[in-house]
């Protein structure tokens, strides 16, 4: 039987995109599992929720890992009652060029960014099952899930990887209920962008500043995206008007890439 609570578990909610998620669901009526693996992060996002007049729990995992992640679920269920969303938001960055790649960089990447994504699906589904309910499977993807970036091959890759997860794993959860899709933003105001900034500079010589100004006067709304314009996303594919989408990897980027 489904609970009467709706509760979404975020990965990487400590900061960035997955902060603003865990919030924006807050907001629209979610118990929240803040999860992330870095346990120093994530109460004061739980301070928040629960401003807000929310239940929220946290949850130290690392997404490589598949136990982790599993029990990452089942502490979410066990505590707050119920089991609604997965948000599979965990993910790295890797800047170079391909000739440069080592395969200690290539196995951090694709566990975090892939198997992380794909540990969520499988835990989520489990749970899902196990409680005779639909539910909701949503996935970190990128505009680089769409085209590949110079400089950010690996990355790339890994986000081509998460479409055709999302892609296979709708077609076979459709028939227990569950919708699978992606977001995929783009030149978002976060940590990371300041770190991929840099890594440019380094690499290409530009400076500090340069690459990420480029990508953002390349955007048709004028400006770089927000954390926030991410969660928005999120936040309708966690809800019953998207409950007619699924498999699909939707570009939330102000007007940079085009499909």
């Amino acid at each position: 039987m489904a609970s009467q609570t709706k509760v979404a578990l975020v990965t990487g909610s400590g900061q960035g995109i997955g902060r603003a998620i865990a919030l924006r669901l807050a907001e629209a009526g979610f118990d929240i599992a803040v999860v992330d693996v870095n346990e120093a992060k994530i109460n004061s996002v739980v301070e928040e929720i629960t401003a807000m007049g929310r239940r929220a729990t946290t949850f130290k995992a690392d997404v490589s890992k598949r136990d982790d992640v599993y029990a990452a679920v089942d502490h979410a269920a066990e505590t707050l009652g119920g089991f609604d969303v997965i948000v599979n938001n965990a993910g790295i960055a890797l800047i170079g060029p391909i000739a440069e790649i080592t395969p200690e960089e290539v196995d951090r990447i694709f566990k975090i960014n892939i198997e992380g994504v794909l540990w969520g699906i499988q835990a989520a589904g489990a749970k899902f099952k196990a409680l005779k309910q639909k539910g909701k499977i949503i996935n970190a993807c990128s505009i680089a899930g769409h085209d590949g970036f110079a400089m950010l091959g690996a990355y790339s890759a890994t986000k081509f990887a998460v479409r055709g997860l999302t892609q296979a794993a709708a077609k076979e959860y459709a028939s227990e209920g569950v919708t699978v899709n992606a977001y995929c933003p783009g030149i978002v105001g976060t940590d990371m962008w300041v770190t991929i900034d840099k890594r440019f500079s380094e690499v290409t010589g530009a400076a500090v500043g340069e690459t990420y100004k480029k990508f953002v006067d390349g955007i048709a709304l004028g400006r770089a995206e927000t954390p926030e314009d991410v969660a928005a996303l999120v936040a309708f594919l966690s809800s019953p008007d998207s409950d007619y989408i699924t498999g699909q990897s939707i570009i939330t980027d102000g007007g940079l890439v085009y499909r």
